[in-house]
């Protein structure tokens, strides 16, 4: 869809400024153009026709993190993100994609072995030193603009994928009622490995047994750069996949991925068979959060004597409103004080690959979040969303803090 058909939420930006208080971007630069009115504002005139669609507008509408903090604090709650993502759409089709986009979500993210490929190709290059290499003769720049400064965020990558030491397939559990999917989201599957072994754990633990799901992407990245049909593959892929499972529930423990199956119908017009598909899958899909506070399950001592806090990913506490569910979880810790973190619902700057064209940016977004977690005097630091413990991770190296950053499920 156009963006000029959405002409008429643009223009109830009132231009009151309410978003700028709550704007990450915003608050790190004091740039106008990179606060929600202002992005409204851009919008407004490409629809009028006084501003073309040109690679000059190409920054404005992809410095956006898509937190949605902006529509929480604006009283008309205009869904800024929403529209940003389709004027990115619209933009792809006038002035063109990029190659290594095409690449990415054409050739890679749809096919899971081929992305088991890459990363093990990538973790080679990178636990011996070949990427520095690489960054030194600046071969990286093709893959994003900062990315030779942006591949320092990750400290190490695992030598296998997740699904090669788990094959997809049916694991049998220990539990007395549910049957559940494990969606593994790209970032636990290739990076965060910690955390799926956590999850299947669980999942195995307390429910009668878990299906780990040959899926592809879920589609998120290629809808936030706005190549909607791209994510409407991959989810229609996935759609393919979990249609045929005879489960009590879909989780996953990446918020992203969650908060974004729970969006499928989005992407399907009404009269699309693959809609009425994608309302199933969406009712059945659950954080581990959710899932994980609506069971009656021993928490372990993992945090006894510690002090704990908790980071919210946007995915989660915007767009899906888990708030109390990981908080319930911790609290119930053994032994563990639970502080709340400042600004804990701020996006850390990791909004998946950000930082891979947007680097300056998403370190003094990061910034303020450890500005933040150093008033906690917390010794550990749990989310729910992949992209977070490797973007917050970095930001506890980078601080020299002594604080674990761990997934939800690993302390659980």
């Amino acid at each position: 869809m156009s963006i000029s058909a959405h002409y008429d939420e643009i223009a109830h930006c009132n231009h009151c400024g309410f978003c700028q208080t709550a704007c990450p971007i915003f608050r790190s630069t004091g740039y106008e153009g990179g606060v929600a009115r202002g992005r409204l504002a851009l919008l407004r005139a490409v629809i009028e026709g006084r501003l073309q669609w040109s690679p000059e507008i190409e920054e404005p509408l992809y410095s956006c993190l898509l937190c949605g903090a902006c529509t929480s604090n604006c009283f008309p709650a205009i869904p800024t993100a929403d529209l940003v993502t389709t004027a990115r759409s619209e933009y792809l089709e006038k002035v063109g994609r990029k190659s290594i986009h095409r690449l990415l979500f054409d050739k890679l993210l749809p096919y899971p072995r081929r992305l088991h490929l890459a990363a093990r190709a990538i973790a080679m290059g990178k636990n011996s030193g070949m990427s520095e290499l690489a960054r030194a003769l600046g071969l990286l720049r093709i893959f994003g603009r900062d990315l030779s400064r942006a591949e320092a965020i990750v400290e190490r990558l695992p030598a296998q994928a997740f699904r090669e030491r788990f094959k997809p397939g049916v694991f049998e559990g220990q539990g007395r009622s549910q049957h559940v999917a494990y969606f593994v989201g790209c970032g636990v599957d290739v990076v965060s490995q910690a955390a799926g072994e956590a999850t299947l754990a669980l999942l195995r633990r307390f429910s009668r047994s878990v299906h780990v799901l040959n899926n592809n992407c879920c589609g998120l990245p290629a809808w936030s750069y706005g190549d909607l049909p791209a994510a409407r593959k991959l989810a229609g892929k996935n759609l393919a996949v979990l249609e045929v499972q005879s489960v009590d529930a879909i989780v996953t423990d990446c918020s992203s991925c969650t908060g974004f199956i729970k969006k499928y119908p989005r992407l399907f017009s009404e009269d699309d068979p693959q809609r009425k598909v994608a309302l199933s899958i969406a009712a059945k899909a659950r954080d581990v959060s959710e899932w994980l506070a609506a069971e009656v399950i021993p928490i372990s001592k993992s945090l006894e004597g510690k002090r704990v806090t908790f980071h919210d990913p946007c995915h989660a506490v915007r767009g899906q409103g888990l708030v109390k569910q990981p908080r319930e979880l911790l609290h119930r810790m053994p032994g563990a004080e639970f502080v709340e973190l400042p600004e804990a619902d701020w996006c850390c700057g990791g909004a998946g690959s950000y930082a891979l064209s947007h680097y300056d940016l998403a370190m003094q977004v990061l910034d303020r979040k450890m500005a933040n977690l150093k008033k906690t005097g917390a010794d550990v630091l749990v989310t729910t969303c992949p992209a977070c413990i490797i973007q917050l991770s970095y930001g506890v190296r980078r601080h020299g803090l002594k604080v674990d950053v761990r997934h939800l499920t690993e302390v659980i």
